[in-house]
């Protein structure tokens, strides 16, 4: 997706933004299009109160000077706005990529609606072409490991799974101090039943299966931007 793909999405989805609202920011390359985009608002004198899904996402809208809040403050928000790795015809998600899942899920859960902001590569038939990112607890991690490839044979997962891993060769933490398994399902045709076998291993904290939480994606493309509801 090219940059000007991006901050075509995001700028019309910054449109369904109102004065006034309590909005949940998202977290990736796309997310930090409509925060640039959100700061030049602010910075104008639009009215927002803000609630970011990840430490780099807030770093980023502190320094536009955009109001931040959190879900302690504020527990219940308008809307929330982010990308997504894989959206299907249905709206369910695969998100992670960026390794903000959890965050982004609470949030998006806290939020009335929520906007995912994409290009057309995005979109699929069928979830699962994408790692699903796995968040888990480090405690344990081998027995996890083993309860995850079990469920993943229950569902005949087309690859492997691996520890997500930075560019030094270190392990990659969550802002929450979690690790993350990078699970490489090949197709999901069972969504709901997956993510249901997944949170019922104990040391899964969360996954990146988001399922009927997304209401409206706006997707970029080469001939402009399309709007999907559900």
């Amino acid at each position: 997706m090219s940059d000007t793909h991006k901050r075509a999405a995001a700028a019309r989805a910054l449109e369904d933004v109102r004065p006034g609202m309590r909005l949940g920011l998202g977290t990736g390359s796309t997310a930090k299009h409509l925060v640039d985009l959100l700061g030049e608002k602010v910075a104008a004198g639009f009215d927002v109160l803000c609630v970011p899904t990840s430490e780099k996402t807030a770093a980023q809208a502190r320094a536009l000077n955009i109001p931040l809040t959190d879900l302690d403050a504020t527990p219940e928000l308008d809307l929330t706005i982010d990308g997504a790795d894989e959206l299907d015809a249905g709206l369910s998600l695969i998100k992670g990529g960026g390794g903000a899942l959890l965050r982004e899920k609470i949030v998006a859960a806290a939020s009335a609606r929520m906007i995912v902001i994409a290009d057309q590569s995005k979109r699929v038939d069928t979830l699962g072409r994408f790692p699903l990112p796995i968040e888990v607890n480090p405690f344990g991690l081998l027995a996890t490991h083993i309860a995850i490839e079990k469920v993943m044979r229950r569902f005949g997962a087309e690859g492997g799974l691996a520890k997500r891993l930075k560019a030094d060769g270190s392990a990659f933490v969550t802002d929450g101090g979690h690790l993350i398994l990078d699970a490489l399902f090949g197709r999901i045709s069972e969504p709901k039943a997956v993510s249901d076998a997944l949170l019922e291993i104990p040391g899964v904290v969360e996954h990146g299966l988001f399922i009927g939480l997304c209401r409206r994606a706006y997707v970029a493309g080469d001939g402009g931007v399309a709007a999907y509801d559900v």
